[in-house]
């Protein structure tokens, strides 16, 4: 099969309803829980209470917006691919620090969701002007960098897909007892072997529909096995979600606004990281005037849907990347899916009855499809490394990035020890930046990549002391 094949419709194609439709909806289950994760996350930390549905309903709605913007480009605003939006955990740190400042001068919900969603706005305006200037950023923006972020963000999701396949997170932090038993680990294994069938089989629809058959598999086993819990769904009070801009009014604070645009800096990074994997497993160029032009809207794309998340309540959007597992499992990259899944989301967040009909999904079920989808995303960091010539500049970039990225990864306590000593608004802009694993190797591949510059190989030991392609011509 020639590598183009594998793809069922290209960016440009436009599939008939019925197979947007089930494109669709596997990338809505697929980015479902991590659209709402991060508000109920907030939410419950800042004690937000009676305005968490609300928050999940304007994040599912001005997500569909966002996601629809990325995939039609208006006005040059987009990549023009399938480019679901959401929340990034980068920004976790940042917004929850932004409203404890709020609730430490006495506010109540509606001031910390006001100056949250305020700075928010305000700095969403920092990536729109980041878009402008990246052209003139082709030295950083280089198979080096891209390679290195895709690659840690892919291995960084996988930990959050397995410890889902296990049971999730609350889980293991509530009751560790019940973590990784063996009805998870079997729900979890039943879906992820189920969509490799479903993969290996030769049917085009099969092939299209393969997360949507192993997560209903999954779903199904769950409930013979009474793992569903349906009580999200009775305690919804609205029957519509009204979207009203600046419910909570405007407000700001400078100690609030600086790590918050400082994230936004380093999403954008990770954004064209995404957007470069995505390009790649759509079989679109990763290089040259047309790849840097797309990279530059779809960062436009993520600021300008930032600044409409600001104007009606919700957090800030960026490209989220176990889409791009979707398209290499389907097949499909058309451009013309991303509308469906933006319209999806949106008729979801309008009728948050049907969003709590999409939590009751086990956790267990959602791993065992994340889990292959998040290895896809490193894979593809992989496969741009792979075009990378291994000289000393490049290997001492690649060995300095990856040790810090998954050194933050592995022993998180490091970063948040010389937080904690630091203490103050430095010690959580500290915490907020290098506290992720795909911030703290983003930027210190960029840099390394401007510090290091060009420089002369005068011996390459790979080459030399090892003439591969030599030895394998005898």
């Amino acid at each position: 099969m020639s590598e183009i094949s594998d793809l069922i419709y290209q960016v440009d194609d436009n599939p008939s309803n019925k197979e947007s439709f089930y494109a669709a909806m596997q990338h809505v289950l697929a980015s479902f829980v991590g659209i709402i994760t991060p508000t109920l996350i907030i939410g419950g930390v800042l004690g937000l209470g009676s305005e968490i549905p609300y928050l999940i309903s304007m994040a599912l709605m001005v997500s569909g917006v966002g996601t629809i913007i990325q995939a039609k480009r208006p006005m040059g605003i987009g990549a023009g691919m399938i480019c679901v939006q959401g929340t990034s955990f980068a920004f976790l740190s940042s917004v929850l620090a932004a409203g404890f400042i709020a609730k430490a001068n006495g506010g109540g919900p509606d001031e910390i969701l006001s100056l949250i969603f305020s700075v928010c706005l305000l700095g969403a305006f920092v990536e729109i002007a980041v878009s402008q200037f990246l052209v003139k950023l082709k030295r950083v923006i280089t198979p080096v960098v891209t390679g290195t972020v895709i690659t840690i963000i892919g291995i960084s999701l996988i930990k959050v897909g397995f410890t889902d396949l296990a049971g999730g997170q609350w889980l293991l932090t509530n009751k560790p007892e019940f973590f990784a038993s063996f009805e998870n680990l079997f729900l979890g294994v039943l879906v992820m072997g189920t969509i490799i069938v479903a993969h290996k089989y030769g049917n085009q629809w099969v092939r299209l529909s393969s997360i949507i058959i192993g997560m209903t598999l999954g779903m199904a086993a769950a409930m013979m096995m009474g793992k569903v819990n349906f009580s999200a769904i009775s305690q919804v009070d609205s029957i519509i979600s009204i979207p009203v801009p600046f419910k909570y009014g405007l407000s700001f604070d400078i100690a609030a606004f600086i790590p918050i645009a400082l994230i936004y800096l380093i999403t954008a990074i990770e954004t064209s990281g995404d957007i470069t994997a995505n390009c790649m497993i759509s079989k679109q160029p990763i290089k040259g005037e047309s790849y840097l032009k797309r990279i530059k809207q779809g960062i436009l794309g993520d600021g300008v849907n930032s600044l409409i998340a600001g104007v009606f309540n919700t957090f800030p959007n960026t490209t989220f990347s176990q889409n791009n597992g979707v398209i290499q499992l389907t097949g499909i990259a058309s451009r013309y899916i991303g509308v469906w899944i933006g319209g999806i989301l949106i008729v979801v967040g309008l009728f948050p009855h049907i969003g709590a009909l999409f939590r009751a999904v086990p956790n267990s079920v959602l791993g065992g499809a994340t889990l292959i989808m998040f290895g896809t995303v490193a894979i593809a960091g992989i496969k741009i490394l792979m075009h990378v010539e291994l000289n000393r500049k490049n290997m001492l970039i690649l060995a300095v990035s990856f040790g810090i990225g998954l050194g933050v990864l592995l022993v998180p306590d490091v970063i948040n020890t010389v937080a904690a000593n630091i203490g103050g608004d430095l010690g959580a802009i500290i915490k907020s930046i290098f506290g992720s694993p795909i911030t703290a190797s983003g930027l210190t591949v960029v840099l390394l990549t401007l510090f290091l510059g060009e420089y002369p190989e005068k011996y390459n030991p790979i080459i030399q002391d090892f003439p591969i392609e030599e030895e394998l011509s005898k």
